[in-house]
């Protein structure tokens, strides 16, 4: 997974046309009656627009991500598993949130501040660290700068940001399973994993940066 240099073409336009997908599921769902074959109520309008906008935002972002950010190559594993991590987004918050009937107030504004926060971070970052890959004296330096130099993972703790973002703006209580999901695969899995990528390549540095900087959570954990 990591370090591999594969254009992976086939896997990149799976993602597309997977996401493509569930997010005409979300539309349907929310504004073209899909709800109704359910049984299920209708939830509020405002509300059912903001969850498609976020919905559209992701879209937006993992595309630019996938086809201009993301240099390395993609296994045909992760084409499976981040289509499948998405749909818990797409779908799996416009069926909890999309039957939610409560106006919106205070804590859908937090929400959405959340969400708009966790994704300027992780976009951000990224934006960042790709300029910097750019200058051809930074080749095979180990890059701390930016807004990793308050966290080493600092765009996994942007994900977690924005989808509990979005899970709040369900205002649906099963919503927090996703973004609890989510955090125990970073801490537990992913960046574990990670960590062990980059201290054999970058070994001394590494180590260095990591002994000086958060892991995860800025200036907490």
């Amino acid at each position: 997974m990591y370090g591999s240099k594969n254009k992976s073409w086939a896997q990149r336009i799976f993602i597309f046309v997977m996401q493509c997908v569930f997010l005409g599921f979300s539309f349907w769902f929310l504004f073209l009656g899909g709800n109704s074959i359910f049984g299920w109520p209708i939830g509020d309008y405002y509300r059912r627009i903001f969850l498609f906008a976020f919905s559209l935002v992701i879209f937006l972002r993992m595309n630019f991500m996938i086809f201009y950010l993301l240099k390395r190559g993609i296994t045909w594993g992760e084409a499976v598993n981040i289509p499948f991590a998405f749909a818990l987004y797409y779908i799996g918050f416009s069926m909890l949130g999309g039957v939610v009937e409560k106006p919106l107030d205070y804590i859908d504004f937090i929400a959405t501040f959340l969400f708009i926060s966790g994704s300027a971070i992780n976009t951000v970052s990224e934006l960042l660290r790709n300029q910097w890959k750019k200058n051809v004296d930074n080749k095979g330096a180990l890059y701390t700068g930016g807004l990793f130099k308050y966290s080493i993972h600092i765009n996994y703790f942007g994900d977690f940001v924005w989808v509990t973002g979005f899970a709040l703006m369900t205002r649906n209580a099963w919503s927090i399973i996703i973004p609890v999901i989510l955090f125990v695969f970073f801490v537990f899995i992913n960046i574990p994993k990670h960590d062990e990528y980059l201290r054999k390549k970058y070994g001394k540095a590494f180590k260095e940066y990591e002994n000086s900087t958060k892991r995860f959570i800025p200036f907490i954990y």
